[in-house]
């Protein structure tokens, strides 16, 4: 990995107000059950991914959309406790990201998330994001934004030099145009079986595939290997957030260490998993700086 002391993320996403629900079981088509309300938290893929690199210690700069409302107040007032850099995008006539978790006792759960805000990011908005950025620097992004946006902003990054991380979630159909942009592909099993596989990524040109497994561990495959690596145990109380944690904590382990994504990067990602899938929530469940400090010197 090309990177100095200064090296620095930009995440480009979605941001949104979580609201969890505990049920005993998810509810048939049709069915009306009750169930346990839990806090309102702050989440959306790219602002959990954004905390957690912000966390590990790796400058970060997070740009996203938000609506003109109370949320986007209250977006607003989260993130400012982060160790981030922010560039909140008010988009006029939309409403705030937000997203309805139906979270089982057994810790699975099924997510509702509205993407009117983070649709309404434009290209131009994600590339002044990156006006600063300098080659070395890292690019992350996942499925939320529009193909225009994340066309954009990954051809600008790869212009400037950067490293590209890419999520693949929720899975969209212009990612096929878009992966001999894309220097890591983190996903998971559905997604890497909707995608033909992880040879079939790197035969699109992603040198480095990241396969999570859930409690099984994660697998790194490239051209040349295919390393494991086992999860954590730990007991499962809420798994809302944690591949975004994995995927953060993996890639700012190796940016950190100045080498390119290794075993010991998904190690950490693991560890950090563990502890976020322990707890209840979202942004409030994942790793404080004090624990990601305390991973990262695993080895």
């Amino acid at each position: 990995m090309e990177s100095g002391d200064d090296m620095r993320a930009f995440v480009i996403g979605n941001v949104a107000l979580d609201e969890a629900v505990t049920v005993a079981d998810l509810p048939a088509f049709g069915a009306s059950i009750h169930g346990h309300a839990g806090q309102i938290d702050l989440g959306g893929k790219g602002a959990n991914q954004a905390i957690m690199l912000g966390r590990s210690g790796l400058p970060c700069r997070f740009c996203a959309a938000v609506g003109e409302d109370s949320r986007a107040d209250d977006i607003r007032t989260r993130l400012a406790t982060e160790p981030l850099e922010t560039d909140l995008v008010r988009i006029a006539g939309v409403a705030s990201d937000f997203s309805i978790i139906l979270r089982t006792p057994s810790g699975d759960n099924a997510i509702i998330t509205t993407n009117a805000a983070a649709s309404g990011l434009t290209p131009e908005a994600a590339c002044a994001t990156l006006a600063g950025a300098k080659p070395g620097d890292l690019l992350v992004l996942q499925g939320n934004l529009t193909a225009e946006t994340t066309a954009a902003a990954l051809r600008q990054a790869r212009r400037t030099g950067m490293q590209t991380a890419l999520n693949p979630s929720p899975l969209r159909p212009f990612f096929g145009d878009l992966w001999p942009l894309v220097d890591i592909a983190f996903l998971n099993e559905s997604e890497a079986a909707a995608l033909g596989g992880t040879a079939a990524l790197l035969a699109a040109g992603v040198p480095q595939v990241v396969l999570t497994l859930g409690s099984k561990g994660a697998r790194l495959v490239t051209m040349t290997g295919d390393a494991f690596v086992p999860a954590q145990l730990c007991e499962v109380v809420d798994t809302t957030g944690a591949g975004d944690c994995f995927m953060a904590n993996a890639l700012a382990s190796a940016a950190l260490r100045r080498v390119a994504l290794d075993p010991r990067a998904l190690r950490h990602a693991a560890a950090a998993a563990a502890i976020t899938v322990s707890r209840p929530g979202t942004g409030a469940a994942f790793p404080t700086k004090v624990e990601l400090a305390e991973i990262l010197q695993q080895p």
